[in-house]
């Protein structure tokens, strides 16, 4: 990133510059190349600095690339079409089961063998979930959970990242006797 762009290191840093080396940082955060206190220093150290050399200095001791969140989420190929399957039919199940319950306790309270209504809800649902589970194998549905499945825990994971981002830099500006940032200015600190 700043190390390839053959950039003298007294020339001044753009905004998107010191974003990239905040992204690096938070990629170290990460893999546990760097505790949250030195993350939270320089993370500061980076939205302050002014030129590429003074950017350069906070990455000089990490790996040239870091991964980023969104690069873990890789889709899990094993057992796919299991865990779509086992998603897809998992609530059907559990109604069914219940519902043969209740009638399974009614029968036995009643002393006798009732009309077995649980067919209403099992028989319709079910074909429903054939039907959806064929045309979901055939058009590669469990491939695309798989991928909506990982973009969501990627989401999630960055969000986590950034709340304890902000949770740092209040536990920071406390530390130094400030009062901390008001929520709308830690909202739009960079995550």
């Amino acid at each position: 990133m700043l190390d390839n762009m053959g950039r003298d290191d007294e020339l001044r840093a753009a905004d998107a510059d010191r974003q990239a080396v905040a992204e690096r940082l938070r990629g170290a955060l990460e893999e546990g190349r760097l505790d949250l206190h030195e993350y939270d220093e320089r993370l500061q150290q980076a939205y302050a600095a002014k030129t590429y050399g003074e950017l350069k200095s906070l990455l000089t001791d990490l790996p040239a690339t870091v991964p980023q969140p969104a690069q873990f989420a890789e889709v899990r190929t094993t057992g796919v079409t299991r865990r779509w399957l086992a998603e897809t039919w998992e609530d059907y199940f559990r109604a069914v089961g219940v519902v043969i319950a209740i009638w399974a306790v009614t029968c036995i309270l009643s002393h006798e063998l009732i009309y077995f209504w649980p067919v209403w809800v099992a028989g319709p649902w079910g074909a429903y979930l054939i039907y959806r589970t064929v045309g979901g194998l055939a058009t590669g549905e469990p491939r695309q959970w798989a991928a909506e499945e990982a973009r969501k825990s990627a989401e999630k994971q960055a969000k986590k990242l950034a709340k304890q981002e902000r949770k740092a830099l209040e536990a920071e500006a406390i530390a130094r006797g400030e009062e901390p940032p008001p929520k709308s200015a830690r909202d739009k600190t960079p995550s």
